[in-house]
């Protein structure tokens, strides 16, 4: 009881520390939640849909259900630990205080490297979505137009980042809604766009539904994951929240409302498109609405595609950037980039980050297709490892506190070992896939660099700045 109250008096003392600097949080849970719809749904989820239908078949609802119970139990995990206990440093810090300083350590840097791999994949495809309108100008200087916009907003602080990714979700949330409100009413004969469509509602599974086998849902998996890959950026920012204690139902209603309409508009996809019709390099979204002969589909959909895909990279760099910033004040990174202006922007964590992604951008125009497919694989394969540290973390801090009866914070774990089950299985199925398999051991090969740095940097002295326990924060 007595440790409690403590903690409590801590969280308080926190609180009222950032009021006197004149940094309170700024955002409401609603807010948060949307930043989050902004972030997660990126052009990977309106293009790479293919892939995984077609691999999964009708199979891959069940995917995306799965998939959406898997990241509710990483997110129910990292808001228990939240509300106990914020920490600007979210999941790393509650990683170094589950298993020490070496695994903090691992877990900052290897979503900062995903994240910055992931933000050049998506600066790469917003280039190459502009280029549509304008082929004759080079891709580069899309790549760095596109780069200095996601710098810019980032430096205007926490409340000018909130509006925008507001702003980018509420179209991403339109779209998804009114596709899947046309596909719907067309299904039901509400309205007749001029063209007939399959048989609506039974097309789908008149086959079954592992109409590609197991191993084709079972290989499609990882793919769904990637879907959810940045709901822990909600726990990065919830150190900007009003009510700190609002971050459980921000991020119940982002899973929730991620796998409604992930699931809502794939089913309505395979219910107007033979899912055997879909290609892997056409997003299945156009594919089912060209069927009505929409005028100026395309250049609409592109429009739709750059902001998902700027929007998703603007959000990576603001959750690498605070991960940089927690990695600096343990000593991890160094201290300098910690600093923040008066905006509250650390530029230093910043810059670092806006330089890790010029460098990615400059690789990607280099190396092979294959190698960079490979490598931005591997970055969603790093998030989803980051996962099970999380869940990882959450079961181990619940057996601390056992030892010192005190679970008055605390569910049962058991959803935790669910989770790190689902994620197991679904890195499982990835190793049949060919570049899926690569891609994990490329993922496998950063994690022990980053290992590797951090035995070599604490033997010389350079990481003299271990993890604070519990108690301390």
């Amino acid at each position: 009881m007595q440790k409690k109250n403590v903690t409590k008096q801590t969280v308080s003392a926190v609180q009222q520390k950032k009021m006197e600097q004149g940094k309170s949080p700024k955002l409401s849970w609603w807010q948060l939640s949307l930043i989050g719809v902004g972030s997660v749904i990126g052009a990977g989820f309106f293009l790479g849909t293919g892939l995984s239908i077609h691999s999964a078949g009708p199979s891959v609802l069940i995917g995306y259900l799965l998939a959406g119970l898997t990241a509710f139990f990483v997110f129910h995990a990292l808001a228990e630990m939240t509300v106990r206990d914020p920490q600007p440093g979210s999941f790393r810090t509650y990683a170094g205080q589950a298993f020490g300083h070496v695994m903090g350590f691992t877990s900052g840097w290897v979503y900062w490297t995903a994240g910055v791999l992931i933000m050049s994949s998506e600066v790469t495809a917003l280039s190459i979505f502009t280029q549509f309108w304008f082929k004759s100008i080079p891709l580069w200087i899309f790549a760095i137009i596109y780069s200095v916009l996601a710098l810019g907003i980032n430096l205007f602080g926490v409340k000018k980042f909130g509006t925008v990714e507001s702003f980018f979700a509420v179209i991403k949330l339109a779209t998804l809604i009114i596709f899947i409100a046309f596909i719907a009413l067309v299904i039901s004969g509400v309205i007749h766009p001029g063209k007939e469509v399959t048989d609506g509602w039974s097309s789908a599974f008149r086959n079954g539904i592992f109409t590609n086998g197991f191993t084709g849902f079972w290989s499609a998996l990882i793919f769904i994951l990637f879907s959810y890959g940045g709901i822990e950026m909600l726990g990065v920012l919830s150190n900007e929240l009003r009510h700190p204690k609002e971050i459980p139902l921000a991020g119940r209603t982002l899973v929730l409302v991620l796998t409604i309409l992930y699931i809502g508009s794939i089913f309505l996809i395979i219910s107007v498109v033979s899912w055997t019709k879909i290609s892997e390099d056409k997003s299945p979204f156009v594919e089912a609405l060209s069927n009505f002969h929409i005028p100026y589909l395309d250049s609409i959909f592109n429009v739709i595609l750059i902001s998902a895909a700027f929007s998703t990279m603007v959000g990576a760099l603001f959750s690498i950037t605070s991960i940089m910033i927690s990695l600096a004040k343990d000593g991890d990174a160094p201290s300098r980039l910690k600093k923040k202006n008066k905006k509250g922007v650390a530029v230093g964590a910043l810059l670092l980050s806006g330089a890790g992604l010029g460098v990615t951008v400059i690789l990607s125009f280099f190396l092979p297709d294959t190698v960079y497919e490979y490598m931005t694989t591997a970055a969603g394969i790093m998030l989803i490892l980051n996962w099970m540290i999380i869940l990882s973390s959450h079961i181990k801090k619940k057996k601390q506190l056992d030892d010192e009866s005190d679970t008055s914070y605390f569910s049962t774990p058991f959803a935790s070992y669910i989770g790190i089950f689902l994620i197991l299985f679904s890195i499982g199925g990835a190793l049949l896939h060919h570049n899926q398999r690569v891609g994990f051991y490329i993922s496998i090969g950063f994690v022990a660099v980053i290992q590797i740095a951090f035995r070599v940097g604490s033997r010389f002295g350079y990481f003299q700045k271990v993890h604070k326990s519990e108690e301390e924060y």
